[in-house]
C-alpha cells in the first residue's frame, strides 16, 4: 500500500530514499513546510548559508567531490533567482546537482504575489531539466525522477519547483524504484565498428595524443583507472582540460599538463601537432580550440562522448563514438590488446622526442624576487607543503590565479580539484571549498583565491564558522582584478579601466571579525612559517598573501590565435625560443 502523507513529509523521505545526506539551504516563506518537516528529523543534516548562490556552488562542491548529487533547498522569488548563477555554473561544468524551489501556492501562480517569480521558465536553459508540480500525489515521482536526469547520461542540474500548497496537501507517496525513469535512458555503450576504427588508427599513429576532460572524472573511479591504464600500456602522450585535472596522475610519465589557453608549451604544440587526437570525455570548448581553422590542423579527430549533441558541435572529428567514458574505454582496451597490443613504436619514439624538446623550454620559468611574494613561488610553496598530505583538495575562485593553480599544483587522484570552467564564476571557490569540507571533515580543503573573486561571496565566512569548518582561504592579493588587467595590458594598449579596487578590506580583521583565524604575509621569507600556522590551525583560516601587483600569467594563447602562437612570457625573454617557437636550446 502507498503511504499517505504532506508534500513537506514526502520532500524529505524522498531525499532520504535517495540517500542524500546533506541539504545545502536558506529558508524563507514558501518553503516553510519543508524545513518544518526537516526540523523533526535527524538523519539528513541541513547547512544553513548565507546567500543562495553559495549554497548552490556548496553542493556543487559537495558533488565533484564524491561524484553524488548535491542538493539545495531555497525559497521562491528571490532564492531561486539567487540560484540561477550556480545552476548554469554546474550546467556548463556537468554537476550532477538537485535544486528544490519553493513556489507560490498553485492558485496564487500568475498574479504577481509577493515573492512569485517564473523559476520554471527562468531556469529551463540553465537546467538539464525542471518541473513544476502542481499535485501533490505527483511530487515523490518526480523528485526521484529529477535524482535519476541529474546523475544519469551526461551529469547536471535539475529543478523542481513546489507550490505552497502542494507541500501542504496530502497524497500518496512513490518509492523510488516505481517511479517513472524509463523514459530517460542515455546510451551508455559505444559503437562497435567506430571502437574498432579508434583502435585501427591508434596501431598506426605516428603522433598521437589523449586529450581528456571532465567527463572521465563524471563517469567515476573506474574510467579514470582504465584511462591510466590505456595511456600507460600504449606510452601514448596525455593532457587535459582544466576540469579534468587529477583523471590522470600529475607523476605519470606520459603528463603533459594542462593544455589550452594558460596550458603548457608543450601539451599545445602536441596538440597541434599530432596526427591522432583522441578526446576522452572533453567538449572542444574555445578555451582549449583557440582559432577554430588552425585548431590540430593535421589529426584525425576522435571523440568519446556521452553527450549527443557536443559531437560535431564545435569540432567536425572522423570517429565519433557516443557512450560512457568508461564503458568506452574498457571496450578501446580489449579490442586493443585482443588485436596485439599494437602501436607504431619508431612513430612513437620520434614523437616523444619532439615533446621534450618542447618541454625543454621550461614554459612556466618565472622571475622570482627576493622582496616581493611572486604569485607563483606562493603555489609553489603552497603545493610543497601540502602535496604529500593523504587527503588535500583544492578549490579555486576564477581568474589569473586559478591558471596558476592549475599550472603549479599536481593532482594524483580524480574528485580532488574544484574549479568553475565553463562559466567562469567569480565567487564560486569560497562556497565550494564549504561543500568539500562537509563531504570530507577530516581532509585539508584549501581554497586558492583571488581578493576581488574571493570577496563575491565572503558572507560565507558565517557558515564555515557556524559548522566549525576548517577550510583555509589562500588569498593571492594582488590588489587587481588579475585576468582583466593583464588583458587590458595585452591588449587593449594598458587602459586600466575599473580593474582595481581602492577600498579592499583588512582580512585579517575580517577574519577575526567572523570568529575566524587571519594571517597576512608580504615577505617571501616568511611564507613557508606562515603558510604552515595556516596548515596547523584546527579552524577556518583567511590567509592574505599579498603578491607582486602586475604580474601576468604565461603561457598565453591570445584570443583568436592558434596553439603555436603563444606568448610565453620568461621563456621568450630568455632566448630559449625563436619567433616561429622553434626550440633554440
Amino acid at each position: 500500500m502507498a503511504e499517505t502523507m504532506t508534500g513537506a513529509k514526502m520532500v524529505v523521505k524522498a531525499l532520504k530514499d535517495q540517500g542524500v545526506e546533506v541539504v545545502f539551504g536558506y529558508p524563507g516563506g514558501a518553503v516553510l513546510p519543508i524545513y518544518d518537516e526537516i526540523f523533526q528529523q535527524n538523519e539528513i543534516r541541513h547547512i544553513l548559508v548565507r546567500h543562495e548562490q553559495g549554497a548552490v556552488h556548496a553542493a556543487e562542491g559537495y558533488a565533484r567531490s564524491t561524484g553524488k548529487p548535491g542538493v539545495v533547498l531555497v525559497t521562491s522569488g528571490p532564492g531561486a533567482t539567487n540560484a540561477v548563477t550556480g545552476l548554469t555554473d554546474a550546467l556548463m561544468d556537468s554537476i550532477p546537482l538537485v535544486v528544490l524551489t519553493g513556489q507560490v501556492p498553485t492558485f496564487m501562480v500568475g498574479t504577481d504575489a509577493f515573492q512569485e517569480a517564473d523559476t520554471v521558465g527562468i531556469t529551463r536553459p540553465c537546467t538539464k531539466h525542471n518541473w513544476l508540480v502542481k499535485e501533490t500525489d505527483a511530487l515523490s515521482d518526480v523528485i526521484h525522477q529529477a535524482f535519476h536526469v541529474a546523475v544519469s547520461g551526461r551529469p547536471g542540474p535539475v529543478l523542481v519547483d513546489i507550490p505552497k500548497d502542494v507541500q501542504f496537501a496530502k497524497g500518496k507517496y512513490v518509492q523510488p524504484k516505481k517511479a517513472r525513469t524509463s523514459h530517460y535512458a542515455p546510451r551508455v555503450k559505444g559503437d562497435m565498428a567506430q571502437i574498432e576504427a579508434l583502435v585501427e588508427a591508434m596501431e598506426t599513429a605516428k603522433r598521437p595524443i589523449f586529450y581528456t576532460g571532465g567527463g572521465v572524472i563524471n563517469s567515476g573511479p573506474a574510467a579514470s583507472q582504465l584511462l591510466r591504464e590505456l595511456v600507460d600500456a600504449t606510452g601514448f602522450p596525455i593532457t587535459s582540460t582544466l576540469m579534468g585535472l587529477g583523471a590522470y596522475p600529475a607523476s605519470g610519465k606520459n603528463w603533459l599538463g594542462m593544455l589550452g589557453m594558460h596550458g603548457l608549451y608543450e601539451a599545445n604544440l602536441a596538440m597541434h601537432d599530432c596526427d591522432l587526437m583522441i578526446n576522452v570525455g572533453a567538449r572542444f570548448d574555445d578555451r582549449i580550440t583557440g582559432r577554430i581553422a588552425d585548431f590540430s590542423p593535421g589529426s584525425v579527430k576522435a571523440h568519446i562522448d556521452i553527450d549527443p549533441s557536443s559531437i560535431n558541435k564545435v569540432i567536425h572529428v572522423d570517429i565519433p563514438i557516443i557512450g560512457d567514458v568508461g564503458h568506452v574505454l574498457e571496450d578501446i582496451l580489449k579490442i586493443w590488446k585482443s588485436r596485439g597490443r599494437k602501436t607504431n613504436a619508431e612513430g612513437l619514439t620520434g614523437w616523444w622526442s619532439k615533446i621534450n624538446e618542447w618541454r625543454s623550454v621550461k614554459c612556466l620559468t618565472y622571475a622570482n624576487s627576493t622582496t616581493s611574494i611572486k604569485p607563483q613561488y606562493a603555489l609553489e610553496r603552497l603545493e610543497a607543503l601540502t602535496r604529500d598530505h593523504p587527503s588535500r583538495y583544492i578549490c579555486t575562485e576564477v581568474g589569473q590565479h586559478q591558471m596558476w593553480a592549475a599550472q603549479f599544483l599536481t593532482f594524483e587522484d580524480p574528485n580532488r580539484w574544484m574549479t568553475s570552467g565553463g562559466l567562469g564564476t567569480m565567487g564560486y571557490g569560497f562556497p565550494a571549498s564549504i561543500g568539500v569540507q562537509i563531504a570530507h571533515p577530516d581532509a585539508l580543503v584549501i581554497n586558492v583565491a583571488g581578493e576581488a573573486s574571493w570577496l563575491m561571496n565572503m558572507q560565507e565566512m558565517g557558515t564555515a564558522v557556524q559548522y566549525l569548518l576548517p577550510v583555509k582561504q589562500f588569498i593571492l592579493n594582488n590588489e587587481r582584478l588579475g585576468m582583466v588587467r593583464q588583458w587590458q595590458e595585452l591588449l587593449h594598449g594598458e587602459r586600466y579601466s575599473h580593474s582595481w579596487s581602492e577600498a579592499l578590506p583588512d582580512f585579517v580583521k575580517l577574519a577575526e571579525a567572523f570568529g575566524a583565524k587571519g594571517i597576512i604575509c608580504k615577505d617571501p621569507a616568511d611564507l613557508d612559517d606562515a603558510i604552515m600556522e595556516m596548515l596547523n590551525h584546527d579552524g577556518p583560516v583567511i590567509f592574505d598573501c599579498l603578491v607582486e601587483k602586475h604580474e601576468n600569467c604565461f603561457p598565453m594563447i591570445p584570443s583568436g590565435k592558434a596553439h603555436n602562437e603563444m606568448l610565453l612570457g620568461e621563456a621568450e625573454t630568455q632566448g630559449v625560443i625563436d619567433a616561429k617557437g622553434s626550440v633554440l636550446v
